[in-house]
């Protein structure tokens, strides 16, 4: 039970009482001076969308045709390079021609678009995609390296720089900006927005795992309105304050909840099969597995300076916030309960990190503040012992989220790469070779940029319940 819950005499008693000790402990916390709103780092509470924009603009001026017009037919023509088998000619003649018309496409100047973010965020996203494209739509690849043409590389390393963002696809071109609205004259909502609107592989599944994941960002959207409420109240330490906090957490479990529900409920429309060998190839980036290609961008910095994963959950800015407003530990730095397991110690403790390189910069910057907050929301519930039981709630509900998180990356991709029930004559039989050799050479399965996905999935679960306060 919460402390705000059913408040009967004695648990207001008790409250009243933490709360007096609680002020005599704590200096009076009061809301810093003026301070940045969220929408000054795009995040748009507004509007309610959050790291959604407002809306996507739907084309490119045209200045810029030549890449939408590649982008529409690479959608009609191309298929993943090792799904072609010997005798698919026309796929073969198709995707070569496609391929070497971004060779010869000129290197267009980007200036037109540097003053409208929206036009960036498009014209990363396009550009994107169709790097995504080029490189694995290529037959016959094995291990090695693959040349960016100029014409796609260049415009994607500037746009990627002014918006300060990896230049690869990421969550942000996947989800965040891949939707516009079934009814432009009504409202911007969930059941008003048409996500998918770019496919790799065509399917329902892909447009279904992207709209699952657009789900998510929305109901993050009240995530984020309770972190700026709890960073706006006047101050934290009277009796007022506390019982706000304690409904804000309160309010904070019953949308992570439905988040679970939400993660859980992909599985009625995300078939495994169907993601793990037809949607999910394309969204890896440079060298991510062993038999996977260096990029080498032409004219351009070498790969190894670039942040190059491709897309990824864990490029979420929304669960980001929420793990930075319950100050999860995932680099292990702070000396919690119960100490880290080995495995935890073995697991990628800077993916969660790295990960924010491939938010936009403003959704950085964001994170950013949050993390210097100046009333951490751990630390005040450690010092107030009425907010303590709300707060682990809260710990635990995440905790629990994680949990359903790690069953569905074992169901959609653990359980995928371990399966030999691919026949030979089977277009991806290509790929099932590719991943039995990768399971020989490391052991285990990886996740979007070469992760040890079960490790680090149960290490950040780990990270997660260490939150939590003693009683």
């Amino acid at each position: 039970m919460y402390p705000i819950d059913l408040l009967s005499p004695s648990h207001l008693f008790t409250n009243v009482i933490s709360v007096l000790n609680s002020v005599q402990l704590l200096s009076r916390k009061e809301a810093p001076g003026a301070q940045p709103t969220p929408a000054d780092f795009e995040v748009n509470l507004q509007t309610n969308t959050g790291f959604l924009p407002e809306k996507p603009i739907p084309r490119l001026p045209e200045a810029y045709s030549a890449w939408e017009d590649a982008l529409t037919r690479a959608q009609e023509v191309l298929i993943l390079g090792e799904n072609i088998t010997e005798d698919n000619i026309k796929s073969r003649v198709d995707g070569e021609l496609w391929r070497s018309q971004m060779r010869e496409l000129p290197v267009i100047s980007i200036n037109d678009l540097k003053t409208d973010k929206q036009l960036l965020r498009r014209a990363h996203k396009v550009l994107a995609f169709l790097v995504h494209f080029y490189v694995h739509s290529i037959p016959d690849q094995t291990a090695g390296s693959v040349l960016i043409p100029r014409s796609l590389a260049t415009p994607l390393l500037e746009v990627s720089s002014v918006l300060r963002m990896a230049p690869v696809l990421t969550f942000a071109d996947t989800v965040l900006w891949n939707w516009d609205l079934v009814n432009p004259e009504l409202p911007v909502t969930i059941e008003n927005m048409r996500f998918g609107v770019e496919l790799f592989s065509g399917t329902e599944d892909e447009r279904n795992f992207w709209f699952g994941n657009a789900k998510v960002e929305m109901l993050g959207v009240e995530m984020l309105h309770l972190i700026n409420e709890y960073h706006s109240l006047p101050n934290v330490s009277d009796f007022a304050s506390v019982c706000k906090i304690n409904r804000l957490l309160t309010r904070l479990v019953a949308i992570i909840n439905r988040v679970e529900e939400t993660l859980l409920s992909m599985r009625d429309l995300v078939d495994p099969s169907t993601f793990y060998w037809q949607v999910r190839p394309w969204f890896n980036g440079s060298a991510s597995g062993s038999s996977s290609p260096t990029w080498i961008f032409e004219d351009g910095p070498d790969a190894s300076t670039l942040d190059l994963s491709g897309p990824s959950a864990g490029q979420s800015s929304v669960m980001h916030a929420l793990d930075i407003f319950l100050d999860v530990d995932f680099k292990l730095q702070q000396r919690r309960y119960p100490a880290p397991s080995e495995s935890n110690k073995r697991s990628d403790l800077g993916f969660m990190e790295r990960m924010r390189r491939y938010m936009p910069g403003a959704h950085q910057d964001y994170l950013s503040h949050l993390a210097n907050s100046s009333r951490p929301l751990r630390e005040l519930a450690k010092s107030t012992p009425a907010v303590k039981e709300s707060y682990n709630a809260a710990v635990s509900a995440i905790r629990k989220f994680r949990d359903s998180h790690i069953r569905i990356a074992c169901l959609y991709v653990v359980s995928m790469a371990r399966s030999t029930a691919i026949p030979v004559g089977c277009p991806v039989f290509a790929m099932m070779q590719r991943m039995e050799r990768q399971q020989k050479q490391t052991g285990h399965s990886t996740g979007t940029g070469g992760n040890e996905l079960s490790l680090l999935l149960k290490s950040n679960r780990d990270a997660t319940t260490r939150a939590a306060l003693k009683i």
